[in-house]
């Protein structure tokens, strides 16, 4: 555990960080265009299908919200021990969280397609609550267990110090690594196998049926294809470590460059992609957003032509 030193002049530390700012203020703004519709339609917050979507974008938001502020204070107020390792047991869980909650999405349009006379049984929006609950247990113990190795590992001094606030430089014991790719793989191979089979289901009902049917089958199987591609985007995260230690050890003079452009493509611009992917193809989510935001303007446009007209009517007043 290394204390940190600034490698970038303060020019390219400010360019790096306002990048930074200006992208995530502007995906953090759609996440919450997603999250304001949610919350003022009742008929979303009534259907398990758009309670798992918004706990995956509001997830997102979370992530993607300490990411920025770590990113920033690393290179203005490096952090110690404790917020460093709070932020690092923030990100671990909510960066879990995504695959679990797409695997849950995954299952509940597989049961609306193969199981639709108990859908309604099943797939009730307390239960998305309650699984919800269980995702965020799952995925913050062993986040939790990462925080007690330390504990465990290293002298009490360690509170005192400032880090490089990365994972890979402050989880780095041997038990550690072995945790790591125990829990990882873990993980995607659940996750991996619950999309492969719900979605060779879902085809195979595809092809069974007719009709409209045969219409809502294709559009939960291109659903699940979704969840497989948005899966892969989150293992970038993952990756993201060996990823810099193959591109530092062929350019090392580029060290900070590399990082700053992983942490963009791997932990920011994927957050961007959810809302894209299953707010806007949604229908009936986008057209709520279009009406909402749209209804909006309209009556600012129209309320800034009545306070013109008011006041040239006043004004005509004076003059007679």
């Amino acid at each position: 555990m290394n204390s940190t030193g600034r490698l970038d002049s303060l020019d390219v530390a400010f360019t790096k960080n306002f990048i930074t700012f200006a992208v995530c203020f502007i995906i953090i703004y759609i996440n919450g265009a997603f999250v304001y519709t949610y919350f003022k339609n009742q008929v979303f917050q009534r259907d398990p299908r758009y309670v798992l979507y918004i706990h995956l974008v509001i997830n997102g938001t979370i992530m993607l919200t300490v990411s920025m502020t770590l990113h920033i204070m690393i290179y203005t107020v490096p952090p110690t021990f404790a917020p460093c390792c709070i932020m690092l047991l923030i990100l671990a869980t909510t960066n879990k969280n995504s695959p679990l909650n797409l695997a849950g999405m995954a299952v509940e349009r597989y049961i609306a397609v193969c199981r639709p006379l108990h859908h309604v049984q099943i797939c009730t929006v307390q239960r998305a609550y309650a699984l919800i609950a269980l995702i965020w247990v799952v995925s913050f113990i062993p986040a939790l267990v990462d925080v007690f190795i330390i504990l465990v590992t290293q002298p009490l001094s360690v509170f005192s110090r400032v880090f490089i606030c990365y994972p890979s430089n402050v989880y780095n014991t041997p038990y550690h690594k072995a945790q790591t790719v125990v829990v990882q793989v873990l993980l995607f191979s659940f996750v991996f196998l619950t999309l492969i089979i719900t979605y060779l289901k879902v085809l195979c009902a595809a092809r069974a049926v007719s009709g409209s049917n045969q219409a809502s089958a294709r559009n939960a199987r291109n659903t699940i294809l979704l969840h497989g591609v948005q899966l892969l985007i989150c293992m970038l995260s993952f990756l993201a470590p060996f990823i810099n230690l193959a591109l530092v050890s062929a350019w090392p003079q580029e060290i900070t460059e590399i990082v700053f452009a992983s942490f963009m493509f791997t932990n920011v611009l994927p957050r961007l992609l959810t809302p894209l992917i299953y707010g806007v193809r949604d229908q009936k989510f986008s057209s709520h957003i279009r009406l909402h935001f749209c209804w909006k303007c309209c009556s600012s446009v129209e309320k800034n032509v009545k306070l013109m007209v008011g006041r040239r009517r006043r004004s005509k007043q004076v003059v007679h």
